[in-house]
């Protein structure tokens, strides 16, 4: 059935592929604070392992819901690892980084969605998508306050 919400099926794919490059950024993301997670050591341990859990999850909801987003809109959303690579900002690393470095790289993941998010909302606002602004605003703030806690640990 023909999708009528409103905004032109050209612009809704325009729209989609824009969300097609946040959901690959949220979920390397997602995969590279859950690697971390599960290989930090060192003085931070606790701190980190409890604090890269609870980002991990939420990176974990937050794909579903930008992926859902993309449907809504009338378009496959991407979710293989190959697609992936190709639409993220956000690389994957080789090897297990010390816990500075997995802090470091993780506030460089966290600023890199926030770029993507914000990328979306000149076409956003062109076609008055206010469903698709507001998961960028909700997005961008977590991905900003999130980075800020992250930067905070690097601090002396």
């Amino acid at each position: 059935m023909k999708i009528d919400i409103g905004i032109k099926e050209k612009d809704r794919a325009k729209i989609a592929d824009g969300l097609s490059h946040l959901l690959a950024d949220t979920y390397t993301l997602y995969l590279k604070t859950h690697n971390f997670h599960w290989n930090v050591k060192g003085p931070m341990f606790q701190t980190l392992h409890l604090m890269f859990e609870t980002q991990y999850n939420e990176l974990a909801l937050a794909v579903d819901d930008i992926a859902e987003r993309i449907r809504t809109l009338g378009f496959p959303a991407p979710g293989t690892y190959k697609q992936f690579v190709k639409l993220s900002s956000i690389k994957e690393e080789d090897g297990v980084p010390e816990a500075k470095e997995m802090i470091r790289l993780l506030v460089e993941g966290q600023e890199a969605c926030v770029r993507t998010a914000r990328s979306i909302f000149p076409v956003c606002d062109e076609n008055h998508d206010e469903p698709t602004a507001d998961l960028l605003t909700q997005r961008m703030q977590v991905h900003e306050k999130t980075a800020w806690m992250l930067r905070s640990l690097l601090e002396t």
